[in-house]
């Protein structure tokens, strides 16, 4: 089963890829690993989840957040490489968590973009990971995901 087979599956799919806000690329390759820009958690063109977990969020919807934005790194992914059964391997994922000073439970929040990225990609979605919790992100996201993912030539 391909990973777009398998998103369908799971009753998903991808979102239209939103431009880049800034002066900078959603991807750039280097050799056989793709660099992909933070992503945030919006669907044409609106924030799905908005504010700090802890006060306007949960652990529950940040973790969906952190879903919604490991599926727009997968939308920039399919647009550069052509099908997301190209990805060999997702090496690393950043996740930030926008959240009340002292949370401690980031790595819950970001559960939702590795939960989904090994759902969709199986063993090539297992990675390395940084989960990290930061005062305010762009647009007041709830979270936002960065990933390292290694792509056949």
């Amino acid at each position: 089963m391909t990973p777009e087979q398998k998103l369908a599956q799971l009753g998903l799919e991808l979102p239209a890829v939103a431009a880049a806000a800034g002066n900078y690329l959603p991807v750039v390759r280097s050799g056989n690993l793709l660099f992909c820009a933070g992503t945030l958690a919006m669907r044409d063109g609106q924030m799905t989840h908005e504010g700090q977990v802890g006060r306007e969020q949960t652990v529950q919807t940040g973790y969906e957040s952190a879903r919604v934005a490991a599926l727009n790194s997968l939308a920039n992914i399919k647009a550069h490489v052509g099908e997301l059964s190209k990805v060999k391997r997702v090496v690393m994922v950043n996740g930030f968590v926008n959240a009340v000073s002292g949370f401690a439970d980031s790595p819950a929040v970001i559960n939702g973009a590795s939960d989904l990225l090994v759902a969709v990609l199986g063993d090539a979605g297992r990675h390395a990971r940084a989960a990290v919790a930061v005062a305010g992100l762009p647009r007041n996201s709830t979270s936002e995901v960065q990933l390292v993912v290694e792509v056949a030539d």
